[in-house]
């Protein structure tokens, strides 16, 4: 029997890097996709809770069962695992190709990712993929060969606990090979554009720049910047367990 392989991701259902993965899933086993039905980039871990979540079944990927879904990239794996295929095992869950980079701290705000997340958290096997492009033309070709053969792996052996595998792929037509990474310290600086609306109203635009302060060989951003793919184990317990090992807070109990 071919595998179960739910595919998701952040950026709409119409998006090229969406259909790329489907694409490759296709030839692994059996795709689903429930993805949102417009751009969801950044929208982290979000769900919808004051609206109901609408889904409609379309025709965007050939033969391929296709949803797409009103609600975050979230919602789409609650709702495929709870309604779309609520008496069936997801045997693997792949979110992407996000068109621009989620390593480093860009894991937090990533919609792409907390799709995966949240299918690890259901214990499914899970990855994210990522393009460090952000164009809407980006070339997912150099990375197929490896969103293939680590999917393989994944479906074949075990993630040890994880379940989670962040993926990102370098700009670049020659990839190195694959490095298995550290989440690296880095970090946005932003900047808050101000303007005026028509209606005299003040906004602000959002901007900023990444910086990346790692200077470790195994972190995930020096990987990518070396032209390898860069993989990242990861899981949703964000406990700091070195300060309870080190009873760095022990003060508190005191209080």
């Amino acid at each position: 029997m071919k595998p179960l392989i739910l595919v998701t991701n952040d950026d709409g259902i119409v998006a090229p890097g969406i259909r790329s993965l489907v694409e490759a899933m296709s030839t692994l086993g059996e795709v689903v996709v429930v993805a949102p039905d417009s751009p969801q980039s950044a929208k982290g871990h979000a769900i919808t809770i004051t609206d109901p979540i609408r889904i409609r079944k379309v025709d965007v990927f050939d033969d391929i069962i296709s949803y797409e879904c009103s609600g975050t990239p979230v919602d789409c794996v609650k709702i495929a695992r709870n309604v779309v295929l609520k008496h069936r095992n997801i045997d693997l869950c792949v979110s992407g190709i996000n068109h621009g980079s989620n390593a480093s701290i860009n894991v937090i705000y990533s919609g792409t990712m907390s799709a995966a997340m949240e299918a690890s958290l259901e214990g499914i096997k899970s990855i994210g993929f990522s393009l460090c492009d952000f164009s809407f033309e980006a070339d997912f070709t150099p990375c197929m060969p490896y969103v293939k053969s680590i999917s393989q792996w994944a479906l074949d052996n075990p993630l040890n606990g994880t379940n989670l595998l962040n993926v990102n792929f370098p700009r670049t037509d020659t990839i190195q090979g694959i490095k298995l990474c550290r989440q690296a310290k880095a970090r946005w600086i932003e900047e808050f554009q101000e303007g005026t609306n028509p209606r005299g109203e003040k906004y602000y635009w959002m901007t900023g720049r990444f910086v990346n302060e790692d200077p470790r060989e195994d972190a995930d951003i020096n990987a990518l910047e070396n032209g390898y793919v860069s993989i990242v184990p990861t899981y949703h317990d964000l406990t700091h367990n070195e300060s309870l090992e080190q009873k760095i807070l022990s003060g508190l109990t005191e209080l």
